[in-house]
């Protein structure tokens, strides 16, 4: 991320997530997400806003908590969330190349040892 400020729909894009649940968390999570809002009330996302979104996003569609669970969570070890966040979105992007690279790979079908 190298820009100051993101619109909703680039932050939507960004966690493959719909506007109206940005907007939804938003509320849901006042005290941690607080974006700018210019006079038309369009939001603006700073890359700490888009952090938490990501843990909020793991704790909630990843490890399937409630609101409630999440929230206590966000409140008892926020950091706890973000390493354990982090950890996942590298793991996951390690599977992607994997993935990637076994389905480029094909096997000789004349070579008996294989």
């Amino acid at each position: 991320m190298s820009k100051l400020y993101y619109s909703i729909s680039e932050v939507a894009t960004m966690l493959n997530v719909n506007q109206s649940l940005l907007r939804f968390w938003e509320k849901e999570f006042a005290q941690q997400i607080q974006p700018h809002k210019n006079v038309k009330g369009t939001r603006f996302y700073t890359e700490q806003d888009i952090e938490t979104l990501k843990q909020i996003y793991y704790l909630v569609r990843v490890q399937g908590l409630t609101l409630i669970g999440a929230k206590k969570k966000m409140k008892e070890s926020k950091s706890s969330v973000a390493v354990h966040q982090e950890i996942f979105t590298r793991l996951s992007s390690v599977k992607e190349e994997l993935l990637a690279i076994r389905k480029g790979l094909t096997l000789p079908t004349d070579n008996p040892d294989l």
